[in-house]
């Protein structure tokens, strides 16, 4: 009885049980990862998260410090709501005429307002308005 004997890729030998060269029995290997290459192959795949946030980051620098010059260089008149006062009739006293919304909706920008509702004793930061 003769045997046959194949080598695979990896260099290790294969035995054919029925001793026939023409049907070798193949191997199965497992790729298996050490701690090391799954630290490795994590970080390649997070590279490019951190990657995109870093340019988000620092990005965004520019523009926050273009808005807070354009900011620091306005002026502000400042007003106190009393009993009565709404944001309708303040933008209408301000800008007699323009369109009271496009004021009101500048008026809660710049206070950060969540609505249209004020409280008596409120300061409100209103724009000047050429």
């Amino acid at each position: 009885m003769s045997a046959a004997i194949v080598s695979n890729p990896f260099g290790a030998s294969v035995r054919s049980p029925s001793g026939d060269a023409s049907t070798p029995t193949p191997t199965h290997t497992r790729l298996r990862l050490t701690r090391r290459g799954r630290i490795v192959f994590t970080t390649l795949g997070s590279l490019p998260l951190v990657v995109w946030a870093l340019v988000a980051v620092l990005g965004s620098g520019g523009a926050a410090a273009e808005a807070g010059a354009e900011l620091g260089a306005r002026t502000f008149e400042y007003v106190t709501v009393h009993q009565g006062d709404s944001l309708w009739a303040i933008a209408e006293s301000i800008a007699p005429q323009g369109d009271p919304r496009v004021v009101i909706d500048e008026i809660i920008r710049l206070n950060g307002l969540d609505g249209v509702v004020v409280e008596p004793g409120q300061r409100l930061a209103l724009p000047v308005l050429p």
